[in-house]
């Protein structure tokens, strides 16, 4: 039974039609664009390191912050997309490390031509991906523990593909270290692995808004049993996500190499925690459903801007840490409080 008032609305209506306050106003704002807070963040940090130290606005910064990111943006495009599905990934790093060995390998001392060994490398990343999703969709494993897992499975592939040796670029083909070719944009040096970073953010960002896939991976994510009475086929969506992380996975093994110079497995050591701390500082719902990944780059920007910063501040790398750590429990404070909106409305 509906109960209405002497103006003949019902309590929902009533509800719905109530005064906000400033407070309340603003909660519905971020619910509705979580990228705003990120973004604030972002030019605030910009803003107090610039005047901390007047080198950090210097073209020549900014061109190597964004150089610095771009690994864990690219990492933060997979992250994002099995995030958004309520799961979590703690194999990116390896998965990554496992593919650049794999090609290094390939091209370095197999001797097999670039494009093929690129390839494989690609298949490798892709494979990588579906193991994690069939385990998580078909076996039904906690996300959490089948990354964790496979988090040491590839990290020890890795190592005894390579035998604890790293492969120089100078063996590994043009097409390898590609994303290492350096050009100018106005006073700015930018690489080519920034802007294939870029690519990928904008590709799988039209993924997720303009087709019925990205409609899915939402849905699967908000409420996945709802989505299966809706004729959703969840498990293929979540087989499908993870194999696509894969490959962007596999893609950012690609951008390390020619960040590094070589095919190692002694770099990117906390890309795992820091590619979900960029998507969940870019307000990434880590309990599925809401987010985009424009917030995610926001997100790698911060920080990439705070350990720079810092570092030029001269603040020792374990207050760095600090920091970082302290900024993700704030992101996950901020989301539990604007989530509450959600379930108010």
């Amino acid at each position: 039974m509906t109960t209405t008032d002497s103006s003949g609305m019902t309590a929902a209506e009533a509800f719905r039609q109530r005064p906000l306050t400033p407070l309340q106003r603003l909660q519905r704002i971020l619910h509705r664009h979580p990228q705003i807070s990120p973004l604030v963040v972002l030019l605030a940090a910009v803003i107090v390191f610039g005047l901390l130290n007047g080198r950090f606005l210097e073209p020549s910064n900014i061109s190597l912050i964004l150089q610095q990111v771009a690994i864990i943006g690219a990492l933060g495009i997979g992250q994002t997309l099995i995030i958004l599905t309520a799961g979590i990934d703690l194999s990116v790093g390896a998965a990554m490390l496992l593919v650049a060995m794999v090609m290094g390998s390939l091209a370095g001392q197999a001797g097999l031509p670039g494009i093929l060994a690129f390839l494989v490398g690609m298949l490798c990343g892709a494979l990588t991906g579906l193991l994690n999703g069939w385990l998580v969709a078909t076996v039904k494993l906690p996300p959490f523990i089948v990354t964790l897992g496979t988090l040491n499975l590839f990290t020890a592939l890795g190592l005894l593909m390579s035998g604890g040796r790293s492969i120089p670029g100078d063996q590994l083909g043009p097409l390898l270290t590609w994303t290492s070719t350096s050009f100018a944009v106005g006073p700015f040096n930018l690489t080519a692995g920034v802007v294939l970073v870029v690519l990928m953010y904008l590709g799988m960002g039209y993924a997720l808004s303009q087709t019925a896939w990205g409609r899915h991976v939402y849905a699967v994510g908000d409420d996945a049993a709802a989505a299966r009475l809706a004729g959703i086929r969840t498990r293929r969506v979540l087989l499908s996500v993870y194999a696509v992380a894969g490959v962007i996975f596999a893609l950012s093994a690609w951008v390390l190499i020619g960040r590094v110079g070589a095919a190692t497995t002694n770099s990117a050591v906390d890309a795992n925690l820091d590619s979900i701390t960029a998507v969940v500082i870019g307000g990434t719902s880590l309990f599925g459903g809401r987010g985009r990944l424009l917030g995610t780059f926001i997100g790698a920007l911060i920080v990439g801007v705070f350990r720079n910063g810092l570092a030029l501040a001269r603040v020792d790398v374990l207050y760095q840490t600090l920091a970082i750590g302290l900024l993700i429990i704030a992101a996950v404070t901020l989301d539990q409080w604007i989530r509450r909106t959600g379930a108010q409305r």
